[in-house]
């Protein structure tokens, strides 16, 4: 009798601390997406959302950064370098029930690259000359010239794969093939995520998945200090970093993204199409003043467009150092002798709002009077990013190796350079890696050298999160906060 009732207390404590075992999670982030479709925005708070747990690509990056199978489980590249042959996954369905096959990739991939194409990043796909469903389970890419960079174009948030069924619906309702689904979004507040019980790959461990949009700085401190949440991801007031670190409850996780940190310049736009007031201004700039006082010392100072943790990285922060005297100099030769007004137009997060009030400072240091005004994310992608009716901005470019950009005279700051978009296309097409990596540092010489924006710092990423939180991210490699290796600890 007493081991019978022994046996029976033994079993209701493990049956209650199974009960109690948590399999949810509240995830906080300071930006909330302007809406759920990764293929026809560039806002990088919609990849944090649905990059990996809603949607997949047939490769995927893995949180070091490297190129993985996606819903391609293998491939193979002809000797030419013209034709990649996917082989997809068995057994994947969309989370609407609908079977997953070559044709829907073929229906994504043409999507975007088709010539009325909304996507972001439609450059990635503009040397695909066509893409073929051989089998329900083959899919060959052909391009026009080889390029190295297929695979990894491909793992972008940009290239994942979605289904002619669902996609009026996306920007709202997205349909994907990941390990979580879409549940619900109440905006303004959260977007709730629930794990998908028939998902193909590795299943979630947890159940469901709550993104928070905290975007007051001063709210996130209270909302994780009460515990009200899980993570916050991107955290936006480092100066409460050391609290986080002394308090047991927490764990502080110190990353780094592929953030290039930049004030953007509209070049075409008086007086910021001469370069020696862009000159100027670069060197009006106290980089490490706006790393210290921003971001309390977080952040890797650049002189370019590139990632320092890159091997082809080259350190160019020379080529802008902090020298208000040669800034007036440099104006007054460009006929500003007097300075000149011009506007600042700065998004939500902390970096630029913070960082935007410093550098007006030192601008107003040496003539330049830049008015500032405080946007939200959909009216600075209205205005600055699609209407390129700004002078100057801030914004960190999270895309991994991103440099190419600069090679599209109709992106929003307008730098058009023939010789350096002949580069980009030759790098494009180049196989050999030591000559990759020449033309690689001989295009962030070139952006550096013709002062095409104020490079600042490279954007770090803190995140607390709850001591017994596992499986997140330490670094960005790409705008995503994947949750699908993550869980508590038992």
């Amino acid at each position: 009798m007493t081991f019978f009732k022994a046996t029976v207390t033994a079993s209701a404590v493990l049956l209650a601390t199974s009960a109690l075992a948590k399999t949810d999670v509240i995830v906080a982030m300071q930006l909330e997406p302007p809406h759920l479709d990764p293929t026809s925005a560039a806002a990088g708070a919609i990849d944090n959302v649905v990059y990996a747990n809603v949607f997949e690509g047939l490769t995927r990056f893995g949180p070091d950064g490297s190129v993985n199978p996606g819903l391609a489980e293998s491939w193979d590249i002809s000797e030419d370098g013209l034709t990649y042959t996917f082989h997809l996954q068995e057994g994947v369905k969309f989370h609407d029930g609908t079977d997953f096959d070559a044709s829907d990739v073929v229906f994504s991939l043409d999507r975007a690259r088709a010539e009325d194409s909304a996507n972001a990043q439609k450059a990635l796909f503009a040397g695909i000359s066509a893409v073929e469903a051989v089998d329900p389970k083959t899919v060959k890419i052909t391009l026009a010239a080889p390029n190295g960079s297929l695979l990894f174009n491909l793992a972008w948030g940009d290239a994942v794969i979605v289904a002619p069924e669902s996609i009026e619906a996306i920007k709202q309702n997205p349909v994907g093939t990941g390990a979580f689904k879409f549940d619900n979004w109440v905006q303004g507040d959260k977007i709730d995520l629930t794990r998908n019980a028939d998902y193909w790959g590795t299943p979630a461990k947890l159940d469901k998945a709550t993104f928070k949009f905290i975007s007051d700085p001063t709210a996130g401190f209270a909302a994780m200090m009460a515990e009200d949440i899980d993570v916050f991801i991107g955290y936006p007031a480092p100066e409460n970093i050391p609290q986080f670190e002394a308090d047991p409850r927490f764990q502080v996780i110190l990353g780094n993204t592929e953030g290039e940190t930049i004030l953007g310049t509209n070049n075409k736009q008086a007086p910021f199409d001469n370069v020696k007031v862009r000159k100027a201004l670069a060197h009006a700039i106290d980089r490490q003043a706006i790393i210290d006082g921003a971001m309390f010392g977080l952040g890797t100072p650049i002189g370019s467009h590139f990632a320092p943790h890159n091997p082809d990285y080259v350190d160019l922060t020379g080529n802008s150092q902090y020298d208000p005297e040669l800034a007036k100099k440099l104006l007054a030769e460009a006929g500003f002798a007097d300075g000149f007004k011009t506007t600042l137009k700065l998004p939500p997060p902390s970096y630029a709002r913070r960082g935007g009030e410093i550098i007006a400072a030192q601008l107003r240091a040496v003539g330049i009077d830049a008015e500032i005004s405080n946007l939200e994310w959909a009216q600075w992608l209205e205005q600055v990013f699609r209407g390129k009716d700004f002078g100057l901005t801030i914004v960190s470019h999270t895309e991994p190796f991103d440099i190419g950009i600069y090679a599209r005279p109709d992106y929003y700051f307008q730098y058009d350079n023939a010789e350096f978009q002949g580069l980009i296309e030759d790098l494009s097409v180049e196989a050999d890696t030591d000559k990759r990596s020449e033309m690689i540092k001989k295009a962030q010489n070139m952006i550096s050298e013709d002062y095409v924006n104020a490079y600042l710092f490279q954007l770090a990423i803190p995140t607390i999160a709850k001591a017994d939180l596992q499986g997140l991210w330490k670094d960005a490699p790409t705008q995503a906060v994947d949750l699908t290796a993550v869980g508590w600890a038992e």
